[in-house]
């Protein structure tokens, strides 16, 4: 069974409010007051009680917290009825102890019940130059949403799709061909000293065709691209092609399937998918006037693949220019026969760097293109991973680069991480036989009268598998960097009241202490994993 104490706690609230009525009523909520003297936790149960019962919302408030009283026992100390008619719970030094130990003895905290195969789709970059900062952003938020999934309960595959058909190809390919034989590319072609390296990597490419040359210059770039992203921390489970789709005649075969249904139509010798019947804004072109099968087209294909793959969800991250493309491939969805909630596209948001406060530019082999490889140069992996993933993927970013190569407490991957290696170094000195001692004590039973600062560490840590499903469900790994963060203040103010070795000293229950400062060294742990971020046990 998942350890999960706030959920159980409100698992308790939910039986009292049942218990007062003839049934069951809906799960009320359980938050945490804004302040500290309003309680530890505080729910609406009696007001959505009133019209069941007949009685004003506080009189009902009183009877709810004396059944709870009697349910959770020493667990609580007290509760108090406030406003129209919220129940504030206070709970117990007992209860605090309880949750350190019960979080000790998890082996995989945070892990949910949650459970669906996904299918996360992401980067998706062109196969036609380096993998952009741009990019990087997809890759880290992509990534991470995968990490964030898993530790919910899910099944989750990464995703990779390769553009490796169509004109763009063609214009690689020549390219690549004109910087072999010392040639400017085409004016519509890729610049940037990239394509000339590349080129020089291919033996013939002077005399190769260009068709021939942009498929082989692909598979080169697939090979830097996957060696990024590994160099990022992010691993790919499946790259599909585009040419594939192609190759198997998955296009006309789904047009098929469209035409059927009843959604294709033939209008000035262009084949149209009525996408308007599901939402979208108009319909959108399938076969050009000219036969020419539109990129739209072959995505359609591509994306029921998944559906054919047998993945409960699958999430699309597509770039801030893909807002009409979001209703147009999700009408798709829907009129081959998929379920609306099987299909979800994320829009990201720009990524600027700013140096000194103005936008940089930092590639010198790529041209305009700023490439992550030059980025993870300069502030290397945990900083890049943090800060592309700091803010709501709805969200624009400006990446201080000034900031986030600053080895000192402003810099808040280095403040997390500076925790991590502060709470690593102090149970060093405790020794690994004490520490191990510590958690297999019985500190449940625990009669230290709890510090306010160390109450606040274990309401955060008592929060984290609710963070870790909220970031799931709403697609918000970023919430997972303030997590951690304020894991981190609360970590820094317990320990600057509470001594850890030597408790005893202070009167204090030096197991406990330990226990807590375990734990949350493994919460800061695997909430950086969650971000991709690295945990240093020294710094």
């Amino acid at each position: 069974m998942p350890v999960d104490p706030v959920t159980d706690l409100a698992a308790e609230v939910h039986a009292a409010a049942s218990g007062l009525v003839e049934g069951d009523v809906a799960p009320p909520a359980l938050e945490r007051p804004p302040k500290a003297e309003l309680g530890d936790y505080s729910t609406n149960a009696a007001m959505m009680l009133t019209r069941s019962l007949g009685q004003q919302p506080r009189e009902i408030a009183e009877q709810l917290g004396q059944v709870l009283s009697e349910r959770l026992g020493d667990q609580l100390d007290r509760v108090e009825v406030a406003g129209p008619g919220f129940l504030n719970l206070f709970m117990s030094d007992a209860w605090y102890a309880g949750v350190v130990a019960a979080v000790a003895g998890a082996e995989d905290y945070g892990r949910g019940a949650q459970y669906a195969r996904v299918n996360v789709e992401f980067v998706s970059a062109n196969p036609t130059g380096p993998i952009t900062v741009a990019s990087a952003r997809h890759a880290a938020y992509g990534d991470s949403l995968a990490r964030v999934l898993e530790l919910a309960g899910n099944d989750v595959e990464r995703e990779y799709y390769v553009n490796d058909f169509g004109t763009q190809i063609q214009r690689f390919g020549e390219s690549l061909s004109a910087r072999a034989r010392g040639q400017e590319p085409p004016e519509d072609g890729y610049q940037g000293e990239y394509v000339t390296e590349l080129a020089a990597r291919v033996d013939g490419a002077a005399d190769m065709a260009p068709e021939e040359l942009g498929r082989r210059g692909v598979e080169l770039m697939l090979e830097e691209i996957e060696a990024t992203l590994g160099r990022f921390g992010v691993h790919m489970d499946k790259y599909a092609r585009e040419s594939a789709t192609h190759d198997a005649d998955a296009v006309q075969a789904a047009i098929a399937q469209l035409r059927e249904a009843g959604h294709i139509y033939e209008q000035d010798g262009a084949t149209w998918l009525r996408t308007t019947t599901f939402g979208d804004d108009k319909d959108r072109v399938l076969v050009r006037s000219t036969g020419e099968v539109t990129y739209f087209a072959a995505d359609i294909p591509y994306h029921w693949t998944k559906h054919e793959r047998g993945y409960g969800l699958s999430i699309l991250v597509v770039g801030a220019d893909h807002h009409g493309y979001q209703s147009r491939v999700a009408a798709a969805w829907e009129a081959m026969g998929g379920d609306p909630a099987g299909f979800e596209v994320v829009i990201m948001q720009l990524v600027n760097l700013l140096e000194g406060g103005v936008r940089a530019q930092m590639s010198k082999r790529a041209g305009a293109i700023v490439a992550l490889d030059d980025l993870l140069d300069d502030i290397g992996v945990d900083a890049t991973r943090w800060y592309l993933l700091q803010r709501s993927h709805e969200t624009a970013i400006d990446l201080d680069l000034e900031l986030a190569r600053r080895q000192s407490q402003d810099n808040p991957v280095y403040y997390a991480q500076y925790a991590h290696a502060r709470i690593a170094s102090i149970l060093r000195k405790a020794g690994d036989d004490r520490v191990a001692a510590a958690l297999a004590a019985d500190v449940a039973a625990s009669a230290e009268q709890l510090h306010p600062s160390a109450r606040a560490l274990v309401k955060r840590l008592a929060a984290f598998p609710g963070e870790v499903l909220h970031a799931a469900d709403r697609r918000a790994p970023h919430r997972m960097t303030t997590y951690v963060t304020e894991l981190a203040q609360d970590f820094s103010a317990f320990y600057r009241d509470c001594k850890v070795v030597g408790a005893a000293e202070e009167g204090g229950d030096e197991d406990l202490r330990i226990a807590l400062s375990e734990v949350t060294r493994r919460t800061i742990e695997r909430s950086l994993a969650l971000l991709g971020v690295s945990a240093p046990d020294a710094m």
